[in-house]
């Protein structure tokens, strides 16, 4: 998978993105600082949502229109969209403020009319939000797009997760990401349950990753090492700004303090591999190995008082002692002689 410039394996670095959402809190400016302190603190890309609160819903009082058990109780829908979107005249803007930062750039759209809106501004990926895991008409139309597609699974059970993939095959699009995600804000830590990014990416073949509303950098953490590829976190220039979004999103040094662990967690992974370093190698010399530990004449027979494994490690291996011990030198040795096989005569 490539999005932009940046290609995404099972052997390349984690793509970090950081996800703007409703954290401009009305202003464009504020948007625009928040893309640069993304930058500052290690992203490798910015995301957008683009809709407007009657692309995504209907403004209703009614029951089933009402938040209950969020952070958002009180409002209704459209009420919280209306507060959280992000002006569609202003995505031009942002846009170019990421280019010009060297950050990717993409969005999540919410409708075709999205869709139709992010092809003018030449997307290089899409995501599908997890709320949307279950829209397969939205799902197939992302797709159609031929762009690589990041879906969030934060209410998928295994059915939504396999109509989700079936209905971007269908449309010839095998360009997918899988995000485990927990749609609780903010997120429970011991709900995050990181193992499913390592059985997501067996089950179904494709690259995975984490979209992460717990607090901290442990969970990203341990995504890593779990074989994630991707890692979204909902960014702020400064929780107190306020927004839908601020209780439980990072601010610049906290993204950058995940950035870096994130990254030294990659670095500490590493490979499969049983050959040494040279370091390693090098450490070699302070292992044990056989030394004559006292002055041993010719003939005389080695013992375990004379002969022992001792540090540094430039003698015999200790898996030649008991082969040693019985055995009769043939040659004078000297105490701190390094002992070799071919002093040993029967």
């Amino acid at each position: 998978m490539r999005i932009g410039n940046f290609e995404i394996n099972v052997n390349s670095r984690i793509f970090i993105i950081a996800e703007l959402s409703a954290n401009h809190n009305g202003s464009i400016e504020t948007a625009i600082e928040t893309i640069k302190a993304a930058k500052r603190a290690g992203a490798d890309c910015i995301k957008l949502q683009t809709y407007t609160a009657d692309t995504i819903t209907i403004n209703s009082k009614k029951e089933d229109f009402l938040i209950k058990g969020t952070i958002w109780d009180g409002k209704n829908l459209y009420e919280l969209y209306q507060e959280a979107y992000t002006p569609w005249e202003w995505h031009e803007t942002l846009f170019k403020t990421a280019a010009d930062e060297g950050l990717i750039c993409f969005s999540s759209p919410f409708d075709r009319t999205s869709v139709d809106f992010l092809e003018t501004l030449n997307v290089p990926a899409y995501k599908i939000a997890s709320f949307e895991i279950t829209d397969i008409p939205l799902i197939e139309y992302v797709a159609s797009k031929g762009k690589p597609v990041i879906i969030s699974t934060g209410i998928a059970t295994e059915e939504d997760i396999e109509l989700a993939l079936d209905a971007c095959y269908r449309m010839n699009n095998k360009d997918v990401a899988l995000l485990k995600c927990t749609s609780s804000y903010p997120a429970p830590i011991e709900e995050a349950n990181m193992i499913m990014v390592k059985d997501m990416a067996e089950r179904y073949g494709v690259i995975t990753g984490l979209s992460d509303h717990t607090m901290g950098s442990t969970v990203p953490v341990v995504a890593t090492c779990f074989g994630a590829k991707i890692i979204e976190k909902h960014f702020i220039l400064d929780r107190s700004i306020g927004g839908p979004d601020a209780s439980f999103s990072m601010n610049e040094q906290e993204f950058a303090n995940m950035v870096k662990i994130v990254r030294e967690a990659e670095k500490a992974i590493g490979k499969i591999d049983y050959s040494l370093t040279d370091k390693q190698a090098k450490g070699k010399e302070f292992a044990r190995s056989l030394y004559a530990v006292k002055d041993i004449k010719k003939g005389e027979k080695f013992t375990p008082e004379n002969v022992k494994s001792i540090r540094p490690g430039f003698g015999l291996h200790p898996k030649h002692l008991n082969e040693v011990v019985g055995a009769y030198a043939n040659k004078d040795i000297e105490k701190g002689e390094r002992m070799t096989l071919q002093y040993l005569s029967r």
